[in-house]
């Protein structure tokens, strides 16, 4: 099974995550990591490895985080690019991946990851109207 940890400036990875489980229920091997003001990236690291030693070592594990390049991003990046054979690192964090990550935890790595960044990138629509030429 595929376990996550969820990471985010503030607030956000804990609040998507209850989010998260109002829609599709409580999930187990999923931690939030919560990046906040004021920390430093060595504190987050430290928040990182805890969250994984919840975790068993046979799991493989996908870092979800919210801002390319921010700060969650950079850290994990160091802990994947020594693990590359059994986590992934993918930025971009909304609800319908996460929601949706719960429902492929049984495939592979790299089946997950594709997986995933294609419903995150489906998850931006726009409301289209259509004008019917009257102005209203």
């Amino acid at each position: 099974m595929i376990a996550y940890i969820v990471a985010s400036h503030g607030e956000l990875a804990e609040s998507i995550l209850k989010s998260s489980f109002m829609i599709f229920g409580a999930q187990e091997k999923i931690v939030a990591v919560n990046f906040q003001p004021g920390e430093d990236p060595e504190k987050l690291m430290q928040d990182y490895q805890k969250a994984l030693a919840g975790f068993s070592k046979q799991d493989q594990v996908v870092l979800l985080v919210d801002l390319y390049g921010g700060t969650p991003f950079n850290v994990a990046t160091q802990i994947v690019s020594e693990h590359a054979e059994n986590m992934a690192l993918l930025a971009g964090l909304n609800l319908p991946m996460l929601v949706e990550a719960y429902t492929v935890r049984d495939r592979t790595l790299s089946e997950v990851v594709m997986h995933l960044e294609a419903t995150a990138k489906a998850g931006v629509r726009h409301l289209e109207i259509q004008d019917d030429g009257d102005g209203r």
